[in-house]
């Protein structure tokens, strides 16, 4: 877990602040847990301190009826680890949040709402930029997500790679950014269904044969270079033996489309732990009308990009 270098008292701001949050595509392939890109499709939350103690939330968009509207929330709970460690507390606090990115389909609207609350958290309190760093917010927001990937994107933006390591005995998550070729664009073939990540990760086992670990690590390298370098290369580059077989009877359409898709030569892969399937693009508008046609009725498709930028702080 982060800890906080200051331990001063704090002061907050009385204006509202605002931040918007990049979805985020994890593993993209054989990066099981370390590798993601951040992408265009962002949910944004307006947050301002309270003198009542009262938690003042409303929430619209993607899942507005499933998120809970007290200190259960996300984002809310994400605010208070970010002023635990900034080291204050106010009486109370109102959350507006507006979801545009899909719950349960493996784009990271989790990871949206722990990165959203701690930079809301950091926005909030006077010199919160200095006291917490984007390293202590995905160090941070890997306490409350449990993995660093999809935290990582959404604060930094563009490809990141996301690792844990130990500091003075306490597991921490850390990440670098990585610049994405222009070249590629992505499409989201998003199902109707659902899948919760703690559900997905059960179905993994417990260990791997080696030369699938060995298969996966070569490919994760070279994945890295395809982004940056070589979008040619990306088929190759996203093929994976650690987690989409296994999770087959969880998500079998969109496992059946990953393989039908690239079959044709097409980069397709599961977005973090599912069900939509993400094609890595860099052909022709023709291309992706086939490629819609291949998925059918049962997905809807989307259109994204890369996301330049990670989560964006503004008072407003």
């Amino acid at each position: 877990m982060a800890r906080n270098k200051h331990r001063q008292r704090v002061t907050f701001k009385a204006t509202p602040q605002q931040v918007r949050v990049p979805a985020s595509v994890a593993n993209i392939g054989p990066g099981f847990d370390s590798l993601a890109l951040a992408v265009e499709l962002r949910d944004t939350y307006v947050a301002q301190i309270l003198d009542e103690e009262i938690f003042d939330i409303d929430v619209a968009g993607e899942g507005a009826t499933e998120v809970a509207r007290d200190k259960k929330n996300l984002v809310i709970k994400a605010i208070f680890h970010g002023f635990d460690f900034l080291g204050g507390k106010p009486a109370g606090l109102a959350l507006r949040q507006l979801n545009e990115i899909p719950h349960g389909r493996g784009l990271g609207s989790s990871a949206a709402a722990i990165v959203g609350g701690l930079a809301l958290a950091r926005s909030l309190v006077l010199n919160g930029n200095q006291m917490m760093s984007d390293d202590d917010l995905i160090a941070l927001a890997t306490d409350l997500e449990g993995h660093p990937d999809n935290v990582a994107a959404a604060t930094l933006g563009g490809a990141t790679i996301a690792w844990s390591e130990d500091r003075m005995g306490v597991s921490t998550g850390v990440a670098v950014r990585s610049e994405v070729d222009q070249r590629i664009s992505l499409l989201a073939l998003i199902p109707e269904s659902s899948l919760s990540t703690s559900k997905a990760r059960k179905l993994l086992p417990e260990s791997v044969p080696h030369q699938d670990a060995a298969f996966n690590l070569s490919r994760s390298a070279l994945l890295v270079h395809a982004l940056h370098y070589r979008p040619d290369l990306l088929l190759a580059a996203t093929e994976d033996r650690l987690h989409q077989p296994y999770r087959r009877d969880a998500m079998a359409r969109s496992i059946s489309l990953v393989e039908t898709l690239r079959a044709a030569g097409v980069a397709a892969v599961i977005s973090g732990a599912g069900p939509t399937v993400i094609v890595l693009d860099t052909g022709e508008k023709s291309e992706r009308e086939e490629i819609i046609r291949a998925a059918g009725s049962h997905f809807t498709p989307r259109e994204l990009e890369v996301a330049k930028t990670g989560v964006e702080s503004a008072a407003i």
